[in-house]
This record gives structure tokens, C-alpha cells and sequence, in this order.
């Protein structure tokens, strides 16, 4: 795969985060508004019914619908186990006879006359919603879950696999051009998130599960790397689902891509306190960027306050059209008339004055904003 990047990345010190954390079903709140409340804290509790098994009582029996809770040895609401013989058939002083068994641990839900069909409930699924940030609950949604908010840092990328965790942050390199590979994870990272530089190995990926780390962070992944991680081609419409137990978030693009300076220096800056880290990624509606949190409730709500704005001088940005792919820079000049590429259109441009000095024109189509 080519190397690729997406726009609209947020890397920020202070910055307000609201997450709606919601069950999939009705069920009960367990926290109040204005609690405090950590990433592990259940603030959601409901459960999912288990999957219905239908016995065919009648027809292995051999006798009418009807007469199916004569032959029953369980009434309805009565607990079963996987194997347990639920009714019992015997005719013609016993030269006809016949037993159902249970097809799996459950609670008898139904029994039909109409059909002659047993229906076994397998036990209900408890799901907990947990918080996933530090932060306080702000607002209540009776019966289905609750709004944590917080300041905090906030690191985004533009893929990630894996879901929702939390550990502490550690530096697993020096630079942010440096590659992350097994040497670089030790024995005791069991829980934490490693930051890396511009690539994870698969090799790094394997050693992360195997010593228990939480989550990665990286500049760029190889597709075959991810691939042979896997085990298999995976779809970046939607993630987050896979059956991996760490999370992998991927900030610059697939290749060998060195990790922005500002968001290395965060992380830096950040190391050793606690972070909430989900891979979940989808591009389609209802963006979905896979992030880093790290809750930091002394800033006041009043430094964190940005106002949302296009292009403009001294706007930061990332070039993601060659010749200056991948570079970064600030927003120099915003020229009004059209001017002509080397394709012969006509388009609107800008200059930027990149971080190494060097001031490019380039259209205004071929950058993306990075919000500060």
C-alpha cells in the first residue's frame, strides 16, 4: 500500500471532551451527575437476552401439538441444563417410547400447543458500560447512560485497530523518526501504552501482546505488517471489532512515516500519566478518528476554548500532495487570484512556509488543517 494520509487530525494540550457513553439495550444508571468517575468505573449496566433454541418437542415425539405439556417435565420459567432431558414419551405400555433433550443451559420461555415447539432462553448477557475517561459525569440519560466530561490532552489519528483501553503512557523511543520493534517493549509494560516513531513492526505487535501491553502508538504501519499481524486483509471502512487484546492507533499514515514533532512532544510531555486509548476508525458518516486521551482536570475550562476557523495566515498545515508530501509548515500567503499548476488549471493556492524554512506554493486542495 501506498503511503496515505487523511485530513482534519486534532492534536491538542487542552481541550474540552465530551463522551456520550451509552448501552446498546434500556437498562440502569449506576453513577449520579456530578461524580467523579475513572476510565474502569461502570457508570452502565443492562443485559442482552440469550439466544433462543427451538425444540421441536411434537415431531420428535411423534404426537400432537397439543399434547406437549402433558409429555413436559419442565413448566415454563423452569432452569435447564445443556443435555438435560426436558420431556419424556411412552405409549402402548411402554413399547412406544421417546425423550427431548436440551439443546443448552437456559430457562424454559415457551411452550406452543399450536406448534408443539419448546423455546429455551440461553441465559442473559450483563454488558457494562464503563466510563473510558477520567472526568466528571455531566448529564444523565435516564435508563440508557451518561455524559463524562473533562479537559484534556488529545492526540488523533487516522487509523487504528483494536478498542477501548487505558494505562500509563511511556516512550518506547527517543525520536519520533525512530522505528518500534520487539527490543524496544519490555517485560514490565504489561498494561501500558507505548508510544513509538514511525513504524510498528509486526514482530513489535506480536511482542506487545505476548508481554500484555494495553496499546501503541505509532507514526505509520506497513499493510503487510498489519496483515501479517492479523491474519488477514482487514477493511478500513470501520474497526475497532477485531479479536486482538491491545489497541493500535496510527497518527501519520500506512508506510514509514515519522511521528509529527508536536505530537510526539505531547506524548513527551505526557509520559507516565494515565491515558484512555480506542483504535476504532471509520471513514464513512460519522467520522470516527481512533484517539489518545489523557484526562488533566487542573487546566480551567476557559484555556481550553478554540474557535473553529478555515484557512488563514499562520494556519498550521501538512502538504499531502507530492512534491512535498507529508511536510509541515504554516500558512505564509493566501493569494486571491487563480494561478496555473503543471496540469494547466487554473486554481486557487497558498503559500507555506514549511518547518524547514523552504516557502512552497501549492493549491489549496493539497493540504489538510491540523487543529492546534
Amino acid at each position: 500500500m501506498s503511503d496515505a494520509y487523511l485530513p482534519g487530525l486534532t492534536v491538542s494540550e487542552a481541550t474540552i471532551i465530551r463522551k456520550v457513553r451509552r448501552l446498546p439495550l434500556k437498562g440502569d444508571v449506576l453513577v449520579e451527575r456530578g461524580m467523579r468517575v475513572e476510565p474502569e468505573t461502570v457508570v452502565a449496566r443492562t443485559f442482552i437476552p440469550g439466544r433462543p433454541h427451538l425444540v421441536p418437542v411434537a415431531n420428535l415425539l411423534n404426537i400432537e401439538p397439543a399434547e406437549v405439556e402433558e409429555v413436559m417435565l419442565k413448566a415454563v420459567g423452569d432452569p435447564v441444563e445443556e443435555g438435560e432431558v426436558i420431556a419424556r414419551y411412552s405409549a402402548f405400555f411402554g413399547l412406544f417410547r421417546g425423550q427431548c433433550q436440551s439443546p443448552a443451559a437456559g430457562t424454559i420461555e415457551h411452550i406452543s400447543p399450536v406448534t408443539g415447539q419448546v423455546t429455551i432462553r440461553e441465559p442473559a448477557v450483563p454488558v457494562a458500560v464503563k466510563a473510558y475517561i477520567s472526568g466528571v459525569v455531566t448529564e444523565i440519560l435516564p435508563r440508557e447512560g451518561v455524559v463524562v466530561e473533562t479537559p484534556a490532552a488529545l492526540a488523533q489519528g487516522i487509523f487504528g485497530i483494536g478498542g477501548e483501553g487505558c494505562g500509563r503512557l511511556r516512550m518506547a523511543v527517543k525520536q519520533p523518526d525512530e522505528v518500534l520493534t520487539a527490543r524496544h517493549i519490555r517485560d514490565d509494560d504489561r498494561g501500558r501504552i507505548l508510544v513509538g516513531g514511525a513504524l510498528v513492526t509486526a514482530e513489535a505487535l506480536r511482542r506487545a501482546e505476548e508481554a500484555g501491553v494495553t496499546g501503541l502508538v505509532c507514526g505509520g504501519i506497513l499493510d503487510k505488517d498489519l496483515h501479517e499481524y492479523l491474519g488477514y486483509e482487514i477493511g478500513v471502512a470501520i474497526t475497532g471489532h477485531e479479536d486482538i487484546p491491545l489497541s493500535l492507533v496510527v497518527t501519520e499514515g500506512f508506510g514509514k512515516l515519522p511521528m509529527a514533532a508536536k505530537t510526539f512532544a505531547l506524548f513527551q510531555k505526557l509520559e507516565g500519566q494515565t491515558a484512555s486509548i480506542n483504535g476504532t476508525t471509520q471513514i464513512r458518516a460519522g467520522v470516527l478518528r481512533p484517539e489518545v486521551v489523557v484526562s488533566r482536570p487542573g487546566i480551567a475550562a476557559a484555556e481550553t476554548e478554540t474557535v473553529a476557523t478555515g484557512l488563514e495566515i499562520g494556519t498550521r498545515v501538512r502538504v499531502i500532495r507530492t512534491p512535498w508530501f507529508g511536510r509541515l509548515g504554516v500558512v505564509s500567503a493566501l493569494p486571491v487570484q487563480l494561478q496555473k499548476i503543471e496540469s494547466e488549471a487554473r486554481v486557487r493556492v497558498l503559500e507555506v512556509t514549511l518547518d524547514t524554512g523552504q516557502r512552497v506554493t501549492v493549491p489549496r486542495a493539497n493540504v489538510e488543517i491540523l487543529a492546534e
